[in-house]
């Protein structure tokens, strides 16, 4: 079983800006479903945390991830800082009322997700918004840090995605019968573009959409993955590399390279070959390197972890 739709490391494709825009359809059809059964689509607190196989990942998280954040524990009977994490996971997913799922996978007795999902070590927790994975950490937390990840996580299914979880014990019916937002032209306009592989075009839907409504958090999102996938089109990805690691000085080359970084899913890198940059760097090539590291935060998501460690990264070597 292989999962589909998934991007396990945050790569920027010509697919991944209207993913979004369809795992929001989804989700507002899936909320209009669920109105109409009732409270037939209500979950209880047990149903909340579930024990999901190779087998059953496909619907079980896959599917599920389109009406609410499905939180994945990697776990093993072994494992002693599992056992300190799991009741943490429980106590919290159950705290939420269907705001998240939490799906618990023995990785003895799944060996081919395990390997899918490239985990180096348990406990690792991943999460499933809309059919796109991310990683959220690694190791035992601390109950207030994972509430803290978990509310990141959720802000960014609903502000991303429209996906607002399920109803949990019967109540709160009434956000399942939301109505459903209909999409912009303009953006609809934006992801047709991107369809066509009309990058440029692509860039200027978005920012009609900017122009009309700067606080449109999607089109932002959209905006700065086709400025990127512009960028690194014509780019001769082993000379950028080679002048890169060459020259660590080459201001320029380093930029290009953190671009190729994030395209190729390896955002860290990119993140840190940028602040490394600008702590070496000075005047124009110092701003032009935190810009440009600013532009890569708006591609991969303000509310990222990935994207927070940056920035704190960022503000010590600036101050």
């Amino acid at each position: 079983m292989q999962p589909r739709n998934m991007s396990m490391s945050g790569v920027v494709d010509l697919a991944a800006v209207k993913a979004a825009g369809e795992a929001r359809q989804k989700a507002e059809a899936a909320r209009r479903e669920n109105a109409a059964r009732g409270d037939a689509g209500a979950v209880t607190a047990a149903q909340l945390v579930i024990d999901v196989t190779e087998e059953t990942f496909e619907r079980e998280v896959l599917q599920r991830s389109a009406e609410v954040p499905v939180v994945i524990d990697f776990w093993a009977e072994w494992c002693e800082p599992c056992k300190q994490l799991g009741p943490v996971l429980e106590r919290l997913t159950e705290s939420y009322a269907g705001r998240i799922l939490l799906a618990r996978i023995d990785v003895d007795a799944n060996q081919l997700l395990f390997q899918q999902f490239g985990v180096q070590g348990i406990p690792a927790v991943f999460a499933v918004i809309g059919g796109q994975a991310m990683p959220l950490f690694q190791g035992a937390a601390p109950e207030a840090q994972v509430r803290e990840v978990f509310d990141q996580l959720i802000a960014v299914a609903e502000q991303r995605f429209g996906i607002t979880g399920l109803v949990a014990g019967g109540e709160g019916a009434e956000q399942g019968a939301a109505p459903a937002e209909p999409i912009d032209p303009a953006l609809a306009a934006g992801h047709d573009a991107l369809d066509r592989g009309d990058l440029a075009g692509a860039v200027q839907a978005y920012k009609n959409v900017l122009s009309d409504n700067p606080g449109d958090t999607e089109a932002k999102l959209a905006l700065a993955q086709a400025e990127l996938l512009l960028r690194v089109r014509d780019l001769d990805a082993q000379a950028v590399r080679k002048a890169a690691a060459d020259d660590p000085a080459d201001t320029d080359a380093q930029i290009s390279a953190a671009d190729l970084d994030v395209v190729g899913g390896h955002v860290e890198d990119a993140f840190g070959r940028l602040v490394e940059t600008v702590r070496r760097s000075a005047g124009d090539d110092r701003e032009k390197a935190r810009l440009r590291l600013l532009e890569l935060f708006d591609v991969v998501g303000a509310e990222d972890p990935r994207v927070v460690s940056a920035r704190s990264a960022l503000a010590r070597v600036l101050f």
